[in-house]
């Protein structure tokens, strides 16, 4: 039989199942490297999602107590009877180690509704809650309560701001003695009477950062006003306003 009738003939045989197989395991290590890279992709992306959404949950949190502390108040005017005294501005911070508490009067609420009677005051609170599914996870949350009563850390309505919270450290700037303190309360003689913090300072700490890594966010809000509105009345330091 001659060379080229021998080539001819194995040519016409096809391919072993011994190279069948071998190619078929060939593309299944392919796919399995691209799947492989491709789902490593999905995850990182997925991963860096989850962290933007963190660090943005806890920049809008800071960016709303930020606004909303800014625009604090206090004021003296009361009816002469005490009985006849239906609302209490105050400002009151409580240092509670990692999860501290500030309740305060302010001039940022939004009337949302059309004719209703509301103003521009609110009471508001922050604070850390848990979550009532799951007894390790905690949320920092917001408190507001549309009209000032007599109870300035009590009443109206209770949303989360920021899941997951591990810290929410606030601390106060006194503006006569240039110090931080970590409480504030302007309803007691012996502690700020009728007076406002200079600065806020926030410490905010989430879960969820890489690797398990804490998000650790600061912030230092400037409060406009020091002192209760007056108009005319005596302040605490016996002057009167303009």
């Amino acid at each position: 039989m001659s060379a080229r009738r021998f080539g001819d003939r194995a040519r016409a045989r096809g391919l072993t199942l011994l190279e069948v197989l071998v190619s078929i395991g060939i593309l299944a290590l392919i796919s399995t490297l691209i799947y492989g890279a491709f789902d490593g992709m999905a995850r990182s992306r997925a991963g860096l999602t989850k962290l933007d959404d963190r660090y943005q949950q806890g920049r809008s949190a800071l960016a709303r107590m930020s606004h909303e502390l800014q625009s604090a108040f206090l004021t003296m005017h009361q009816p002469p009877q005490i009985v006849q005294q239906v609302r209490v501005t105050a400002f009151t911070g409580k240092n509670q180690g990692t999860q501290d508490r500030v309740d305060f009067t302010s001039f940022s609420h939004r009337r949302l509704g059309r004719d209703t009677h509301e103003s521009d005051q609110n009471e508001l609170s922050y604070f850390i809650a848990r979550d009532p599914d799951r007894s390790d996870k905690y949320d920092l949350v917001r408190r507001e309560q549309k009209e000032i009563d007599l109870e300035p850390a009590r009443g109206g309505v209770i949303n989360v701001i920021c899941e997951d919270v591990s810290e929410f450290d606030v601390q106060y700037l006194d503006a006569l003695t240039g110090e931080w303190t970590d409480t504030w309360d302007s309803t007691q003689a012996s502690a700020q009477l009728a007076r406002l913090p200079l600065q806020v300072k926030i410490r905010l700490v989430l879960r969820g950062g890489v690797g398990d890594a804490p998000i650790k966010l600061e912030t230092r809000v400037p409060i406009a006003m020091q002192s209760a509105i007056t108009f005319g009345l005596s302040n605490p330091a016996g002057k009167r306003n303009p």
